[in-house]
């Protein structure tokens, strides 16, 4: 209801992973009840103070209060409660166990160096000045002073904006929207042209007019990136935060497993339900 609907083809696998959720949570609190788990009376009344908080007043409290709890402060507890539990299970069985240490990250660095390999790349911005199709002589010349033009200014830009920015203005193919900018790229996947004279640049300078057919463009070298390895510092964050998730989601799939496997799950199909 919140967002009118999902696309139908969407439905059941959307519809199958609420369920799953559903689920999982019972269980989890299931689990919680059977170890004989507590929420201290202080925790509960903080939590409710600050879910109060939330709201904007009063009265959407109070709304809220009616619709989802029938009006109920004791079922509200209730449910805050079973919330509360499931997090502190959740806490101490999956997230309290997923932690990654440095060590283990540069273990599984040292262990898989193909994945931290950098191919080269480049980054360039462009200003392209392209002649009318089937221009005549003195259109090509036109478009070869236009060029010029546009090069003495590039030239005296300092920076990625200010080429950016002349190149939202002057250029004429179709990075001009993303002030010329092209998404990082091989060496394959440039022009030879463009390619030999990037090569020649250092970051941030810009290149002399490289005529293309009939066309000019322009370059400026964001970054030349070269083939290589990115060092473990470089990772070191990111990795943790990926391995963590990977052991966290491994972690919570097997709590699952072990549950439902002493569990009976019964989904019942009627109105409202399934």
């Amino acid at each position: 209801r919140q967002h009118n609907g999902f696309p139908k083809s969407e439905e059941p696998e959307i519809r199958r992973g609420a369920i799953e959720m559903i689920v999982f949570e019972e269980l989890v609190y299931q689990e919680a009840d059977r170890r004989k788990m507590t929420v201290p009376t202080a925790t509960l009344d903080k939590a409710a103070a600050d879910l109060r908080k939330g709201f904007a007043s009063p009265e959407k409290y109070q709304e809220f209060l009616e619709t989802e709890c029938k009006g109920s402060h004791q079922l509200l507890l209730k449910k805050i409660r079973r919330s509360l539990l499931i997090e502190e299970l959740l806490q101490t069985d999956v997230t309290g166990k997923a932690t990654v240490s440095v060590a283990q990250a540069r273990a599984f660095y040292d262990q898989n160096p193909a994945n931290f390999e950098v191919p080269e790349s480049f980054r360039i911005q462009t200003i392209s000045i392209i002649p009318p199709a089937k221009a005549n002589a003195e259109q090509l010349a036109k478009t070869r002073k236009r060029a010029e033009d546009v090069l003495r200014q590039a030239k005296a830009t300092k920076n990625f904006d200010d080429f950016g920015l002349l190149a939202e203005k002057l250029s004429e193919d179709d990075y001009r929207v993303s002030m010329g900018e092209h998404k990082a790229a091989g060496r394959d996947q440039l022009p030879p042209p463009v390619l030999q004279v990037v090569l020649a640049l250092h970051d941030g300078q810009v290149s002399d007019l490289i005529q293309l057919d009939q066309a000019y463009t322009i370059v400026r070298v964001i970054a030349h990136t070269p083939a290589g390895k990115k060092t473990f510092a470089e990772v070191k964050d990111s990795l943790r935060k990926n391995l963590e998730k990977k052991k966290l989601d491994q972690l919570r799939a097997d709590l699952g497993k072990k549950l439902r496997k002493a569990a009976k799950v019964e989904l019942l199909e009627g109105p409202g339900v399934g």
